[in-house]
């Protein structure tokens, strides 16, 4: 990195505007040639915007192989976020989280992991042959939500798969609960292990004060960062962090196996603005996202039914700590599903919330919301209690299922397989997911047996409106299994 660089700089959008200037004739891609070629994509995104969508060339540098601008935005983001090198991702923290299996898995290698996984994490174990050992999560009766994973938990799987290459941690969950990081670090290295962390929900972590620790202040090997989440930057850019003892040259190669190599410089350019950002006003912008959602809580507590939960669930064990920037709210004693009241705030009201599960809300708030957004949103859960509410009466409240593992993910789903009617499923292995997106944590997964529990909860997430995605059907109607098995 030059040493004239600080985080004042943003070398990537700084290098966009110098060749701004150039006045260069492309003779390259994108065939748009800077919107001339298409004048209603340039009527909907501005002249600016695509003038800046071009092509890697030697003043811009390269994603695959960066020597210049994106080398010294990558060293400026590792120096921001306290890792020992960053890489920048354009395809999304699906790439990240798969660039970290791939990188300390291969085909029949274990890693430990809590269920409550993203997707992405079971479609690295498809694409490498990784076999998951999983660490169930307790879950919380009122709430009905996994929660994190018990250190004694993790332990237990430590000492049953001594041979396993990594942990996998979620910090925090979708719903902010963080697992006992610290520890499960130095548990993961004392028996040669990797670390690897999904801290797609955790951006702020790194630059709030009294936040939950972040996986690089922990000592984790490598992490998978969402910045376009709660950091700033364009939808499906994100950060791939990564410890001293990683190799840098290993992960740029496993990345370059799935990632593009015609990289968008806008959403490039938005990491590199948004890092600058974060760095020189992330402290303050966070302060004032944990105030409004700790009004926000107070307030929507106020109102009755409704539990917006926080710092008073910490254990120190399953919830160690507790992410207080996240609005994560109970509805089932307003007598309503959590999507329910994600689609009354849509539909009725004009308000667009993270997500909805069976039991659970989730109001996403980050440094771009402000006090009177957070005052509607109070004030219209309030009117769906008051309209739409009702006795708490045949809620499905479970939010987590235990899975039977019978096959390896990867061997499961490209087995030889055949298609029934879910009802006639039962018993048999599954070789596709299912989940509910938001927050894309599955229900099933291939090699999992399909039970009778897991059909139904199937059958209840679709009555109350569940977006479920992941099958070849896209009705659900039907299930693809492992054929005769």
């Amino acid at each position: 990195m030059k040493k004239t660089l600080s985080q004042q700089n943003a070398p990537i959008y700084e290098a966009l505007e110098r060749f701004g200037q150039m006045r260069v004739v492309p003779f390259d891609v994108p065939g748009h040639k800077r919107g001339r070629g298409n004048p209603e994509l340039t009527a909907l995104l501005g002249e600016r915007c695509v003038q800046m969508d071009v092509n890697s060339m030697k003043p811009l540098d390269n994603l695959c192989h960066p020597i210049s601008v994106i080398r010294d935005a990558e060293c400026l983001a590792a120096e921001a976020f306290g890792a020992a090198h960053a890489f920048l991702m354009v395809g999304g923290t699906t790439s990240a989280v798969q660039s970290m299996i791939l990188s300390v898995a291969g085909r029949g290698e274990k890693i430990i992991l809590p269920r409550n996984v993203h997707r992405s994490v079971m479609g690295a174990m498809v694409l490498c042959g990784a076999i998951p050992v999983y660490v169930n999560p307790a879950c919380d009766e009122r709430l009905g939500i996994p929660l994190g994973m018990s250190l004694k938990d993790v332990e237990e799987a430590v000492r049953r798969h001594p041979d396993a290459k990594a942990i996998l941690v979620n910090n925090p969950t979708y719903y902010g609960i963080c697992s006992d990081l610290r520890s499960i670090v130095q548990l993961a290295h004392r028996h040669g292990m990797r670390c690897l962390v999904d801290e797609a929900h955790g951006t702020h972590f790194y630059f709030g004060e009294n936040l939950p620790v972040s996986a690089m202040a922990a000592g984790a090997d490598m992490a998978a960062v969402s910045m376009h989440k709660s950091g700033g930057s364009l939808t499906q850019s994100s950060l791939l962090l990564i410890g001293p003892e990683m190799s840098q040259g290993y992960v740029r190669q496993i990345i370059n196996l799935t990632q593009t190599t015609s990289a968008s410089y806008l959403l490039l350019s938005s990491l590199d603005i948004s890092r600058r950002n974060l760095a020189l006003r992330g402290k303050e912008s966070f302060a004032r996202v944990v105030e409004l959602a700790e009004y926000a809580r107070e307030e929507i507590n106020d109102i009755g039914g409704y539990y917006a939960f926080s710092r008073e669930l910490v254990n120190g064990d399953s919830i160690f700590d507790f992410d207080v920037t996240k609005l994560s709210v109970n509805t089932l004693d307003t007598g309503l599903a959590g999507i329910e009241v994600y689609d009354l705030l849509r539909d009725e009201y004009d308000i667009q919330i993270e997500f909805g599960d069976l039991g659970n809300i989730l109001a996403y708030l980050s440094i771009g919301d402000r006090p009177r957004e957070v005052e509607r949103l109070v004030s219209a859960l309030a009117e769906v209690r008051r309209r739409f509410g009702k006795e708490k009466t045949g809620l499905m409240t479970q939010e987590y299922l235990d899975p039977e593992v019978a096959v390896s993910p990867q061997e499961a789903f490209y087995a030889e397989k055949e298609s029934l009617p879910i009802e006639a499923t039962e018993n048999r292995i599954c070789s596709e997911f299912v989940m509910c997106y938001p927050p894309g944590i599955p229900i099933l997964a291939p090699g999992e047996r399909i039970t009778r529990e897991i059909l139904e909860y199937i059958a209840y997430a679709k009555e109350k409106g569940c977006s479920m995605t992941g099958p070849e059907d896209p009705d659900i109607l039907r299930l693809n299994v492992l054929k005769g098995v």
